[in-house]
């Protein structure tokens, strides 16, 4: 494990040390950016309302999952890494699942903790909320990012709203197959720099996701109980070199 860490930041250098071994969970769902919310199907999708900052990242009370976030929005003084929106979605019969999302301005990631290895499917769901389907030129703007689950590129140059049939407020669900081996799910949002910048308004770019699931392509024996009650843990990544190690590729 490595020493002279922040808490919780030893669990999401590369090796994953303090979660290897330890099969505790067959599943996770996350509301990005949002609060709880149970999907009319029945899965829980966990609050993931924590505040975030251009160099942060938070693991929960159990370390079943974490987030990290990297990137400060260019021409924004107020920056913000997550939304909402009060409209009513399209493609989806859980409208609000989609009216929290969490962004960055460059790089978002997603880990499930403590995983049974396997293959396990992921879902996640999107949908365009800032750049507007009208016939103006507020709807010129291109929100692009590119998509990797394990370290490997499994969408490249994602545009939300293209996907959606150039429709805002429509839901899209990207499902994939993805193999645990050591017994930790990466989920990798990536802003290769693609799309435009400022349309509707400066900082319109980078990675948006609404929710986040996985669940097991096999029969599991983890038994998804918590262990002992601990904090939440969230903190500022401080000093480049540890930030050079948490998102290495």
């Amino acid at each position: 494990m490595a020493s002279g860490l922040p808490t919780g930041l030893n669990c999401l250098q590369k090796t994953f040390p303090c979660n290897r071994g330890a099969a505790r969970n067959s599943d996770f769902a996350i509301k990005c950016g949002g609060p709880q919310i149970t999907s009319t199907d029945g899965i829980v999708y966990q609050a993931d309302n924590e505040t975030l900052g251009p160099a942060t990242y938070f693991v929960t009370d159990t370390s079943r999952w974490a987030v990290s976030n990297v990137g400060l929005f260019d021409g924004s003084n107020n920056p913000l890494f997550k939304s909402f929106v009060s409209n009513q979605f399209t493609n989806t019969v859980n409208s609000e699942l989609f009216q929290t999302a969490r962004l960055s301005a460059s790089s978002l990631r997603y880990y499930g903790l403590g995983l049974e290895n396997g293959f396990y499917n992921i879902t996640l769901q999107f949908a365009e909320t800032t750049i507007m389907d009208s016939t103006t030129w507020k709807s010129l703007g291109r929100r692009v990012f590119d998509i990797y689950i394990q370290g490997t590129r499994v969408l490249k140059d994602f545009d939300i709203q293209r996907e959606a049939g150039g429709v805002s407020y429509r839901a899209v669900q990207k499902h994939f197959r993805s193999e645990v081996k050591e017994n930790y799910l990466e989920v990798h949002l990536f802003w290769a720099g693609k799309g435009t910048c400022c349309i509707p308004s400066q900082g319109t770019y980078g990675p948006l996701i609404q929710a986040i699931s996985a669940t097991p392509d096999f029969v599991p024996t983890a038994s998804n109980k918590s262990p002992s009650s601990k904090k939440n843990r969230a903190g500022l990544i401080i000093g480049l070199l540890w930030v050079l190690e948490l998102f290495a590729f």
